[in-house]
């Protein structure tokens, strides 16, 4: 299964100065980092591309077709992300901030040269593009992650957690060494001890239906195991890793596609709101939402795929960023080049640390805070 790193690029609110934050006061002591594999930068900032979803080779007939132009078409472009991505559009935008969008040469590019899964989510945990890793089988990650790295500071030992639908992320994350619940693919959750809520998710999960084989689960699975972790365990750091959008992009399944990227956005929604009512999280959480990879546009056949060998811009990805205390920018429309690696320093100064290992790191996202 090829993939490639999604990193979410930061959303905030249009016309807003740099100096214009969300308006709730707190400081971060806690973050999200959420990523959709594969997700294309050219449908978060543009909505559904027509040539695609009236190809008849992605999609399942004339019933496909006319319901992904009903559920997701407009000729405003402006309202057609917002049909597929009503949650980026009406809050992040209006409250963070969103990189990527190349039409105003605002852009984010994955460093590694392969663009695809295991490396790039490497290097968004590590800030550290390693050409070593060059296979989504390689084997159990040598690097520190940057979740380790907290996990291992004062006040975070305990409360870091990641949760993936797909199973490489035992040995991205080194779940062998790194100290917190790894929890991906058909992993039971909950450990020794699961609540009866997980108790039941791991009884689903095993007797689901495996469209993905055995590698990856449907990512309904892994979103309510992660909010079950969230509310009964009140991590600091937790990451969560959705795999539908890149599974069924390289099916060549369109509206799946569409209809996994509007779940994913329901579902960061979903979070947000516990976030806003939960007093330990309110005005003290941040966002942190990306991709591993992007997805081929120059020719549209190409957009099932990704890699560096076969499809030319798919190194081009997204960021977004939400949370108290960071300048409500919106949509970034000025010309500028942020890089996937540096995703993990950014995650550890939203949290007021530095994160350092032996091997070389690039520097934090300054353009977030100021």
């Amino acid at each position: 299964m090829y993939k490639i790193i999604l990193l979410a690029g930061w959303l905030a609110l249009y016309g807003c100065s740099a100096g214009n934050t969300t308006g709730e006061e707190g400081k971060i002591e806690n973050i999200i980092v959420i990523t959709s594999d594969g997700l294309r930068w050219q449908e978060l900032f543009k909505g559904m591309d027509s040539l695609i979803a009236a190809n008849g080779s992605f999609n399942q007939g004339h019933r496909d077709s006319t319901e992904m132009f009903k559920n997701y078409w407009d000729d405003n472009e402006l309202e057609r992300r917002k049909k597929l991505l009503p949650f980026f559009w009406d809050t992040i935008a209006q409250k963070g901030q969103l990189y990527g969008n190349r039409t105003y040469d605002n852009k984010v590019d994955v460093a590694n040269p392969y663009w695809f899964s295991y490396p790039g989510y490497s290097e968004i945990f590590t800030g550290y593009p390693d050409t070593a890793i060059n296979t989504n089988g390689y084997k159990a990650n040598p690097h520190i992650t940057v979740l380790e790295y907290i996990n291992q500071q004062e006040g975070f030992k305990g409360k870091v957690a990641a949760f993936g639908a797909w199973g490489a992320f035992d040995r991205i994350l080194n779940k062998e060494r790194c100290g917190f619940p790894v929890v991906s693919a058909f992993s039971p959750t909950g450990g020794d001890h699961p609540t009866p809520k997980e108790e039941l998710i791991n009884a689903m999960l095993k007797n689901s239906y495996k469209p993905f084989g055995q590698g990856e689960c449907l990512d309904v699975f892994t979103h309510y195991a992660a909010m079950e972790h969230l509310k009964e365990k009140k991590p600091r750091l937790l990451f969560i890793g959705y795999g539908e959008t890149d599974e069924w992009a390289h099916a060549g399944r369109y509206r799946d596609y569409l209809d996994a990227a509007k779940q994913v956005d329901t579902w960061i929604k979903e979070i947000w709101e516990f976030i806003q009512t939960t007093p330990q999280y309110r005005n003290k959480t941040a966002l942190f939402i990306t991709v591993d990879h992007g997805r081929g546009d120059i020719n549209k056949d190409q957009w099932t795929g990704h890699g560096s060998k076969s499809v030319q811009d798919s190194h081009e990805m997204w960021m977004a960023v939400l949370g108290p205390g960071i300048p409500a920018k919106g949509e970034v429309k000025t010309p500028g080049q942020l890089y996937q690696k540096q995703s993990a320093q950014t995650i550890a100064s939203l949290l007021g640390l530095h994160y350092e290992a032996e091997h070389p790191i690039a520097e934090e996202i300054k353009e977030i805070k100021n």
